[in-house]
């Protein structure tokens, strides 16, 4: 799942070196640059909507429940 995520949101960033995700049980935690930020939340939310939507849909796939956080 951590692959997953990493994929998504290094396509959406300029600085992809600064993207690590860690995977604490069923919560993935995203870490990118502080410039970055605003690229994935998006507008009112709507991009960390859609990556949050894709990891639940591939999660219940693998009968496991997991959440997207960003960590700033």
């Amino acid at each position: 799942m951590t692959e997953l995520v990493k994929f998504m949101v290094t396509a959406l960033v300029d600085d992809k070196e600064q993207v690590s995700v860690t995977e604490d049980g069923d919560v993935l935690t995203v870490k990118v640059a502080k410039d970055d930020i605003g690229k994935i939340i998006g507008k009112q939310g709507r991009i960390i909507k859609s990556v949050r939507s894709v990891v639940k849909a591939a999660s219940a796939k693998l009968g496991r429940n997991c959440t997207v956080e960003i960590d700033e």
